[in-house]
């Protein structure tokens, strides 16, 4: 009889043991599935910010050229002081833009890393309250 009792009491405690560990894992698992979440977001805001970027850099240059362009027909003409205010006018254009597709990229990285440490805390707590309740 106490054999028989021996074999039962180990069984059930390497079934609860197999189960709490299995539980353990359900709330790695959660908690990993919030941080990969986290950085797939911080990930697609971080190149939709260069895009954003590029795209601003790209138009800069591309009136900064055609400004250029028309500064040397001006000097060709005869109009140097026109060519000089053309010129001018079309680098802070340049710059401008570039400043703005910076701040622009900074702003979503910025709010990637938010969105990410908030994912990663939710994780934890996640985790923490799964574990909590399946003990």
């Amino acid at each position: 009889m106490n054999t028989r009792i021996l074999i039962t009491a180990l069984v059930l405690s390497s079934a609860v043991a197999w189960s709490s560990a299995a539980l353990a894992d359900r709330g790695d698992r959660l908690e990993e599935g919030f941080d990969r979440a986290g950085d797939r977001i911080e990930h697609r805001l971080d190149r939709k910010g260069d895009r954003i970027d590029q795209r601003l850099d790209r138009k800069g240059d591309r009136i900064d050229q055609r400004l250029d362009d028309r500064a040397q027909r001006a000097a060709e003409n005869g109009h140097p002081v026109r060519a000089h205010k053309l010129d001018r006018k079309g680098d802070r254009i340049d710059q401008r833009l570039d400043r703005k597709g910076d701040r622009i990229d900074r702003r979503l990285d910025r709010k990637g890393n938010r969105i990410d440490r908030r994912l990663d805390r939710k994780g934890d707590r996640a985790e923490r309250r799964w574990d909590r309740h399946h003990q």
